[in-house]
């Protein structure tokens, strides 16, 4: 993984609150794909626990948290960390280290280039190899692990200021450092709609298909959308975005210079630029605004 997971930071000291707090936050950074069975991305790929996700994951390394559910593989270029009680419906495979935590149920093969670490109780249906030691134990639970890597990522020696960090990271100056792609807790991932809890934040150059639903969504510049954005709050869509669908927000909703909306886009106020599209019609009870410039 690269980083020191020992860090000086003792992880019987998390506090219950701050390991919540970025429990709300899902980052798609630049690039990702979202395609029929895979998300794809070169980033590490940070997933909550009690998830559902019927697409396959591929990254570089991957923490997949507690009771979590994937329906199809675990592909990563570096390290692959899987929390206890989850479900993995297809194979798994670690190009280096493998820490696979107890109950853990494989459907398919376990293939690890370097170290595994392996709790009790855990089922793989194929059979697993490992060129390297294989340790029985329990590792680190996931969630104290992601924590731990968040804060030597970002440089920070209090979790407390996890959060906020977080929430700023995709402003106009963003990406000081290279974020992964966050999936929080809960979220429901399958072939028709990206559902989580609260906010969203897509990078550039994505391409995603499906309905994605969330708290908030903020959609930066040169992404393709395959399907619909639904908010309860506030949607911002950037220039260069394509949306091949509606865009409703239950707040203020931005179309913003050179943005293409294909489909309607209801809130209760928007803002649109002169220079952006919108095919579908338009719904605001509280006011449109037309905005110039820059």
């Amino acid at each position: 993984m690269g980083h020191d997971t020992d860090a000086g930071v003792d992880g019987g000291s998390m506090s219950g609150d701050s390991v919540k707090n970025w429990h709300k936050h899902c980052i798609l950074p630049d690039g990702t794909e979202l395609q029929e069975h895979s998300i794809k991305t070169d980033r590490d790929i940070v997933v909550g626990e009690f998830c559902q996700i019927d697409y396959g994951l591929r990254g570089a390394d991957i923490y997949v948290g507690e009771s979590t559910k994937i329906h199809e593989y675990v592909w990563a270029s570096g390290d692959a960390r899987i929390g206890n009680l989850c479900e993995i419906g297809s194979d798994v495979i670690a190009k280096q280290d493998a820490y696979i935590g107890e109950g853990v149920k494989i459907s398919g093969k376990l293939v690890v280039s370097g170290t595994l670490d392996i709790g009790e109780k855990v089922e793989i249906a194929e059979g697993f190899e490992a060129t390297g030691e294989i340790a029985v134990r329990n590792p680190m639970p996931v969630l104290v692990f992601i924590l731990i890597y968040l804060m030597t990522m970002l440089r920070i020696e209090n979790e407390k200021d996890l959060d906020q960090i977080l929430d700023d990271l995709f402003t106009e100056d963003e990406e000081a450092v290279e974020v992964p792609l966050m999936i929080p807790a809960r979220s429901r991932l399958n072939m028709k709609v990206f559902s989580v809890p609260s906010s969203m934040k897509i990078g550039r150059k994505c391409r995603l298909h499906g309905n994605i639903r969330a708290g908030s969504i903020d959609v930066l510049e040169d992404t393709v959308i395959f399907g619909s954005l639904r908010a309860r709050s506030r949607i911002s869509v950037s220039g260069g975005v394509t949306v091949h669908g509606n865009v409703e927000g239950g707040g203020k909703v931005f179309v913003k210079c050179g943005a293409h909306i294909l489909g309607d886009v209801i809130a209760k106020e928007i803002f649109l630029h002169e220079d952006a599209k919108i095919d579908g019609l338009i719904e605001a009870p509280h006011g449109m605004h037309i905005e110039r410039g820059e």
